[in-house]
């Protein structure tokens, strides 16, 4: 296991990893608090990395992207690919019950390492940590909303025109290094631009110009 940090006092590294059944069972401390710390840390680290990224999106949008981002089911995946159930310290009981790959177990216990590695260096340290966790996920995510506008968009003039023409996408501009790009796109229906977005990635420049023309359409 390589968790891509190197703990100065090991007794936050060894309580990340010590679950609620055996502290239980040994009358010590479980991982609960650091979990709690944890869970606050990332929420601040996501927030602010969204904030920066995404300068097209509203609180609604951001607040969906952060959800989707530290939900358990993220959270677990990432601890899977560090493999960290497989030093997780149980009790007898949750042992028999295969703790180390329950998605809930995962995700409290990357909360708790997050906690620890805070406590161990200071915020700058955890945030650079997370960061480099986390990757390309944080600006590729596409849970952006619930409704797809392209589709709602390409529903309504089917419905208006009774006919089969589709709204089309171009690509107007792609600005920033490969690493940190930023596409501008159009919306075009009968040739005429009914939209214009931007975003990370190409497939958000054109749902934003697709939500940009249909509620102007909605009006």
């Amino acid at each position: 296991m390589n968790i891509g940090y190197t703990f100065k006092n090991k007794k936050f590294l060894e309580l990340a990893f010590t679950h609620i059944s055996f502290a239980n069972d040994t009358k010590n401390e479980s991982n609960q608090r650091l979990e709690f710390l944890g869970d606050s840390v990332l929420s601040h680290i996501i927030a602010a990395e969204l904030y920066v990224i995404f300068k097209e999106l509203d609180e609604g949008e951001l607040t969906k992207i952060r959800a989707a981002l530290v939900c358990e089911k993220s959270l677990a995946a990432l601890a899977r690919e560090l493999e960290l159930g497989e030093k997780i310290r149980f009790g007898r009981a949750e042992a028999k019950n295969d703790g180390k790959d329950k998605d809930s177990i995962l995700a409290d216990t990357f909360e708790a390492l997050l906690g620890a590695i805070y406590l161990d260096s200071d915020f700058e340290t955890a945030k650079k940590w997370t960061i480099n966790i986390f990757g390309d996920r944080i600006k590729n995510i596409t849970v952006i909303s619930d409704i797809n506008y392209k589709s709602e968009l390409q529903i309504y003039f089917q419905k208006r025109d009774k006919g089969s023409e589709v709204v089309t996408y171009t690509l107007k501009e792609k600005v920033g290094p490969d690493h940190d790009p930023m596409f501008y796109v159009e919306a075009l229906y009968q040739g005429r631009v009914i939209g214009k977005g931007s975003g990370k990635t190409r497939k958000l420049a054109e749902q934003n110009a697709a939500r940009m023309a249909y509620e102007g359409m909605k009006k």
